[in-house]
């Protein structure tokens, strides 16, 4: 059996490694990404506005999925929890603004073609102007899936979340 030896050879052109040589360091350079951080320490619960936020430059291969490079992505948010000043941040670490806590008694707004209908509900989530919440209906006790509106104004999104459990008769 014999056995085949290649050997693969070839010569870069002085300006073509010029150029090589060039490139490199600016690919070096091209790895750094500009993230927003927080200007200030910003406590949990707080809205963030857009003066308590500044931009930094940071390695982009060290860097982890989700964090904000815009000012308008963060501004108006809620921090879920204490923002360092000048550290990195996930878009997880934000939400929109509570306008609905647990336990809250809501109007819900229910229309169809021609009919609507509004009646008071009672949270069983908190939740921010866009969100989706679970509503309880007091009369029926059934549980609906509502968007929100507005603080204490939900709109609901269909039926019931799950049927209700079905008394076996004797």
């Amino acid at each position: 059996m014999k056995t085949a030896t290649y050997f693969w050879s070839f010569r870069l052109s002085p300006t073509l490694l010029a150029a090589f040589l060039l490139l490199v360091p600016m690919a070096a350079q091209a790895a750094t990404v500009r993230v927003v951080v927080p200007a200030r320490d910003i406590p949990r619960g707080e809205v963030i506005g857009e003066t308590d936020l500044t931009y930094a430059t940071v390695d982009g291969n060290s860097l982890m999925s989700g964090v904000p490079t815009k000012i308008e992505e963060v501004a108006g948010m809620q921090a879920r929890r204490v923002l360092s000043a000048g550290q990195t941040f996930r878009g997880d670490d934000v939400r929109r603004p509570i306008v609905i806590t647990k336990g809250q008694t809501v109007t819900m707004q229910f229309s169809a073609p021609g009919v609507e209908l509004v009646a008071m509900g009672r949270a069983m989530s908190e939740g921010g102007i866009g969100d989706t919440v679970t509503i309880q209906n007091p009369a029926s006790f059934r549980m609906i899936a509502a968007t929100v509106t507005a603080p204490g104004v939900v709109r609901a999104n269909g039926g019931p979340i799950s049927a209700p459990a079905k008394l076996a008769r004797r």
